[in-house]
């Protein structure tokens, strides 16, 4: 088992490591009753292994349809009533069992219900377990953009089995890859040189990726400054997952194509190079994140505007240099008209 620690909880990652779940549990929390939030997909692959492995406890379950649109205040009140009348109480442990939204969403409603309850993450998807789940962001979309309401609230602790990996689609599993390549760019050149020439992953590859994101969090916590290099491809990812309504691109696919846009940015500046450029390209065009012809960054401009990254003084542009090497470029809405 890998072990990671974060200031106010562990992240464990272990392969086929299901059956230690209920050992961790016990260690933070003293009740029988767990109130499991997932999605139907998830479900009706995993929910007899989850319930074996938590022999001695009482499940409840609230099952919410997959994808993105179940990131709502439409379905994040569905899933608090149903709480409520499944028994839940301030004391409870809710269990975020399943993909990002699944985690941002459950992570949210345990931010909120009764001002707080105890949750932890079991990320089931690749894009999951080395971003989402890590960090202590949660939240939800409205029309308006992606995460526009959320709050930062850490779980008890973050448990990783790349077991889970095993049912994803090549679809899916490479959109968690998509994450592992910005954090390969952002942070880890020894990464991203290992995801130029691998499509599958193991728990050090996990592992590393998540290690980005931690360093970055424990100095920057609240996204003041160096969490925003996390933002890498971000702020046109968001805005192509609006534009087509959450449906056309996945999230990982979405920020493939917004980090081309941002290394064609830097190269416009002169902070990046045109072969790091075409090297990225290729990688994406390989992992079938990205087709030609590509999305071009003036489809999209009206939908940065509302980007939560876009602040009072101006949008704060992540720009990657060379692989590990990132900064923060000030672009004014006049920079990208």
């Amino acid at each position: 088992m890998t072990f990671l620690k974060m200031p106010n909880y562990d992240i464990f990652i272990e392969e086929d490591g299901l059956s230690h779940l209920a050992k961790h549990i016990k260690e933070v929390y003293q009740f029988d009753d767990l109130f499991v939030i997932t999605d139907q997909n998830v479900f009706d692959l995993y929910n007899e292994k989850l319930i074996q492995a938590l022999i001695g406890y009482k499940l409840s379950f609230v099952i919410l349809p997959p994808g993105e649109k179940s990131k709502s205040l439409d379905t994040y009140h569905q899933a608090i009533q149903t709480l409520i009348e499944k028994g839940i109480k301030r004391n409870h442990l809710i269990l975020a069992f399943g993909g990002g939204v699944i985690g941002d969403l459950a992570g949210f409603i345990a931010s909120t219900l009764y001002r707080g309850i105890s949750y932890i993450q079991i990320p089931t998807t690749l894009l999951a377990q080395v971003d989402s789940s890590i960090g202590g962001k949660v939240g939800i979309d409205l029309k308006e953009g992606k995460n526009l309401i959320g709050s930062f609230y850490d779980p008890k602790f973050v448990f990783i089995d790349p077991s889970f990996l095993k049912t994803l689609s090549k679809r899916e599993y490479n959109n968690g890859l998509a994450e592992m390549i910005k954090a390969g760019l952002i942070g880890d050149k020894k990464l991203y040189s290992y995801l130029l020439e691998h499509d599958k992953v193991t728990v050090t590859e996990i592992t590393e990726a998540i290690q980005v994101k931690r360093n970055v969090v424990l100095i920057d916590p609240y996204d003041k400054k160096e969490r925003m290099y996390l933002n890498f491809g971000h702020t046109f990812g968001h805005a192509i997952e609006k534009k087509h309504h959450y449906e056309t691109y996945l999230h990982g696919e979405a920020i493939s194509y917004g980090m081309l846009i941002a290394l064609q940015i830097g190269i416009q500046i002169g902070e990046t190079k045109e072969e790091l450029y075409q090297e990225v390209k290729k990688l994406l065009l390989d992992r079938e994140l990205v087709k030609e012809p590509l999305l071009e960054m003036d489809e999209y401009r009206d939908e940065i505007i509302h980007d939560k990254k876009n602040l009072a003084d101006g949008l704060h542009f992540i720009i990657v240099t060379k692989p590990g090497d990132v900064k923060t470029h000030k672009l004014k809405e006049l920079d990208i008209l």
